[in-house]
């Protein structure tokens, strides 16, 4: 849900979010499988699209074999991340698992009960998934089963997208019941506690390590991006890793990593989702957020090898985009407002009608 106080403090992203709102509606009016496989797949989507919203099949518009593939695609994903976090599987059973998982996509009567609430139904019917994975054209069958058996292999090693999503769960998975889910290495927070959950105490530290780590990963994605031929398949790929990057910068140096959460701004992922179309935007959206995490840097307890080690990353990762030659002047990501609005939006954001703007949080928080 959209916060009022999101909303006064952010207003150039209304109209982000307003656009969001409205594509996303149109879009699940037009959605409307018959098959009872498609419509599943596209069901648990669209739940899974409320904590990430870029996930959506329409953005950007795509044909619609592109858009089942990355359906199922995604869903695929998600039952590997699915076993993967699950703590109550023992990894006698768990690793053989990812390896085979492959295999598990041209089997129509698969599924295998783990996780919790949408990930739990995902599993328990993942048959449906199956069924819809057998429809795909050949080259996407291919691709699917190729990447999701590198990544089952690979699952216990640490990529970039891994690594953003477990700085950011911190929280969540500190405070799993009963017992937390640990999933940050051990050859890292050694460095600062004996004991993970330590951490929501003295953690700042090691999380800056934690980001700089990921960091390494950010020229791989520029090139993976970079490389990619089809328009659609890129704009989806380059929101993705923007928001991820994003979400590294936001992670810095911030304790509330420990203490409430932290996710990027609706309006600022909407507006994300619009801007981000060609390299150039991906380029501009890495060097300004670099930009953001280079201002957030700090020499903390002496710890300046640390420190000259996160700068140089992130002077790295800006001189990748400047040797793209396709930057400009651009500065639209990162919107700082002291007083929360401007004289443009005054007059609709100085509600004094409390229902007026409660229902317009409630309509944007509703997809």
């Amino acid at each position: 849900m959209v916060s009022v106080g999101e909303i006064l403090k952010h207003p150039d992203e209304i109209y982000f979010l307003l656009k969001l709102k409205m594509v996303l509606s149109r879009a699940e009016k037009q959605m409307t499988p018959n098959e009872p496989h498609w419509n599943f797949c596209y069901t648990m989507l669209y739940k899974s699209m409320r904590s990430d919203i870029i996930s959506h099949p329409m953005f950007p518009p795509v044909d619609t074999h592109f858009r089942n593939a990355v359906c199922v695609f995604y869903l695929v994903h998600r039952a590997l991340d699915t076993i993967e976090d699950d703590t109550s599987i023992s990894p006698d059973v768990k690793v053989p698992m990812l390896v085979d998982f492959h295999h598990r996509l041209y089997d129509r009567d698969y599924k295998f009960s783990c996780g919790k609430k949408n990930d739990q139904v995902l599993m328990d019917q993942f048959h449906h998934v199956s069924t819809a994975f057998m429809e795909l054209q050949k080259g996407y069958q291919e691709a699917i089963e190729d990447i999701t058996k590198r990544i089952g292999a690979g699952m216990a090693k640490f990529i970039y997208k891994e690594k953003k999503d477990i700085i950011e769960d911190y929280l969540e998975d500190i405070n799993e019941i009963p017992k937390p889910r640990l999933f940050w290495p051990r050859e890292i927070w050694s460095q600062y506690v004996n004991k993970i959950e330590d951490f929501k105490y003295e953690a700042v530290q090691c999380l800056n390590e934690m980001v700089t780590d990921a960091l390494k990963h950010a020229g791989d994605c520029l090139n993976h991006i970079s490389a990619l031929k089809d328009n659609a398949a890129l704009q989806l790929s380059a929101m993705c890793s923007v928001v991820g990057f994003g979400t590294l910068a936001l992670c810095y140096n911030n304790i509330q990593v420990f203490q409430a959460g932290v996710k990027l701004r609706p309006g600022l992922v909407a507006k994300i989702v619009d801007r981000t179309r060609t390299m150039s935007d991906v380029y501009n959206a890495f060097f300004e957020f670099a930009s953001l995490m280079k201002s957030k840097v700090v020499d903390m307890h002496g710890s300046n090898n640390a420190t000259m080690k996160t700068l140089s990353r992130l002077n790295e990762i800006q001189e990748i985009c400047r040797m793209s030659g396709l930057l400009n002047n651009r500065k639209f990501y990162i919107v700082k407002s002291d007083q929360g609005y401007n004289s443009s939006l005054e007059s609709f954001l100085s509600v004094k009608d409390e229902a007026r703007i409660s229902n317009f949080v409630k309509f944007l928080g509703s997809s």
